[in-house]
């Protein structure tokens, strides 16, 4: 089978802001996941565990949105300041029922921040909070000169502003942020951001409005009605279930049949039908795509790990969240016109997570690697097959070009056929200068503690250049990337 690429014309960038993160306090994603404390024995700097820092360096994660979640909307900034001692201990209500001590606040987010070289992207408390609480927080981020909030930052050790890129009003106000109807959370979006202070005019926040759930068509079309002009980014929430079943039956993240894993990619896939739709709307209020679509909140949803906290979220990484993770993806790339931020939930130890920890030990999951697989797509333009329908069934595509560089990455989640294609081009690559792959040999193959490699990224030599076409073969169930220049 032959395909055709258009590799000389370009298409849209592929934002980086992609491969955002998702952090929430949220079971062991925060304490113990990336935050230990000064005064832990694993080795951190400042708090930050330096060994969970070091890994997602490698990947250069782009922005890390944080507090939350639904921990956003119960979430009150002043408890997250000053002396650690002094910080109100409180209960999360929402994940686990476990006391919460505020030790990780804004300036230990920051600090993370700089420590991972990524963009701040924060969610304001518009549930349960105030227009001043939101207010006064932007002002003590990132008020440069003299105020009764900066004065605040400087006397709890920070002279200079912090720089905030992306700033989020409300989450998921359509359930656990207020069960707000859209047209009430229209105003509320406007009320807010018309006292979001900009106290740097050269480079503004970014305004993130909570959009829809899933399929909720009929919240987007009000809210981009109604405050389409106010809104620089319009989220959107979707989470992979093999059975659709957020009451009963998630699914297991491993063990499963290959009837579920069939179901997981559909489900998978449903991504660019919500995509498109939800564009299709925006584009009515919005036709030169000035909004940009946040996806802030994707990836699998299984049930917990059998004898962990039913409220922690943790669930094991395995290939299946591999193609899962690259369907997605290679979805987000294809409407780079109006994607241009995405965050996966969660970072450490919360479902689709890149990293997993367990006191002293870490781990990369087999999702850490297909990240670090897509680096080469990070701020990359668009490159087009001529006819998707080519494609051979359970078998997805993305390319991008970048420094003279063409990547073209392919995944088949086929459990029983390897898939033999051609790929011609409009011009001719001179040579393939990397090839990666992974992939297993069983549907639920994962890493564990005591063995960390089962799963990660290898050169791959199923990739030749001759007779004008680059031939490729891909395994059953793997992610392939060919960079040829």
């Amino acid at each position: 089978m032959t395909i055709k690429v258009n590799n000389t014309q370009a298409g849209p960038k592929i934002s980086k802001y992609i491969y955002g993160q998702f952090s929430e306090h949220l079971g062991r994603g925060i304490y113990e996941g990336l935050y230990v404390g000064e005064d832990s024995k694993i080795p951190n700097v400042n708090g930050m565990r330096t060994d969970v820092v070091e890994a997602l360096k490698e990947i250069h994660v782009p922005v890390l949105r944080w507090p939350g979640g639904l921990f956003a909307d119960t979430y009150h900034w002043q408890q997250g300041i000053g002396p650690k001692a002094n910080r109100k201990r409180i209960v999360n209500t929402n994940w686990g029922d476990v006391v919460e001590d505020n030790s990780f606040g804004t300036h230990e987010y920051f600090e993370l921040l700089n420590q991972l070289g990524a963009e701040a992207y924060i969610n304001a408390n518009i549930g349960s909070g105030t227009v001043q609480e939101m207010a006064e927080w932007v002002e003590y981020m990132t008020m440069p000169g003299e105020s009764p909030m900066s004065e605040l930052r400087q006397a709890n050790g920070r002279k200079e502003p912090w720089h905030l890129k992306f700033f989020g009003i409300g989450n998921e106000n359509w359930g656990g942020g207020g069960n707000m109807r859209p047209e009430y959370y229209s105003d509320v979006y406007r009320q807010y951001q018309t006292f979001l202070p900009q106290y740097d005019k050269d480079q503004p926040i970014y305004r993130v409005a909570c959009g829809p759930n899933e399929d909720d068509y009929d919240w987007t079309e009000t809210v981009m009605k109604n405050a389409a002009q106010y809104i620089d980014g319009f989220s959107l929430h979707y989470y992979t279930l093999p059975t659709g079943d957020w009451i009963n039956d998630k699914g297991s993240a491993t063990g499963f049949t290959e009837k579920v894993w069939y179901d997981t990619m559909t489900r998978a896939a449903l991504m660019d039908r919500l995509i498109t739709k939800h564009s299709e709307i925006m584009d009515k209020y919005d036709p030169n795509k000035r909004v940009n679509l946040i996806v802030d909140e994707w990836g699998t949803w299984f049930d917990v790990e059998e004898g962990t906290n039913p409220g922690f979220l943790y669930q094991q990484n395995t290939i299946r969240d591999v193609l899962t993770g690259a369907i997605t993806l290679n979805i987000f790339h294809k409407h780079a016109d109006r994607v241009k931020m995405a965050n996966i939930a969660q970072m450490v130890n919360v479902l689709q997570a890149m990293i997993l920890t367990d006191g002293e030990k870490m781990l990369k999951t087999p999702t850490y690697y297909l990240f670090d697989m897509y680096q080469k797509h990070m701020d990359a333009e668009l490159v087009n097959l001529v006819d998707e329908d080519e494609l051979p069934n359970n078998v997805t595509y993305t390319a991008s070009k970048k420094n003279d560089e063409l990547t073209i990455s392919l995944a088949n989640y086929d459990v029983a056929n390897e898939k033999e294609l051609d790929i011609a081009f409009d011009e001719l690559p001179s040579e393939i200068k990397e090839a990666t792959i992974i992939t297993a040999d069983v549907m639920d193959a994962h890493n564990t503690f005591d063995q960390p490699d089962n799963v990660v990224l290898q050169k791959f030599t199923g990739a030749s250049l001759a007779s004008g076409k680059l031939h490729m073969t891909l395994p059953t169930m793997s992610v392939v990337s060919v960079t040829l220049i």
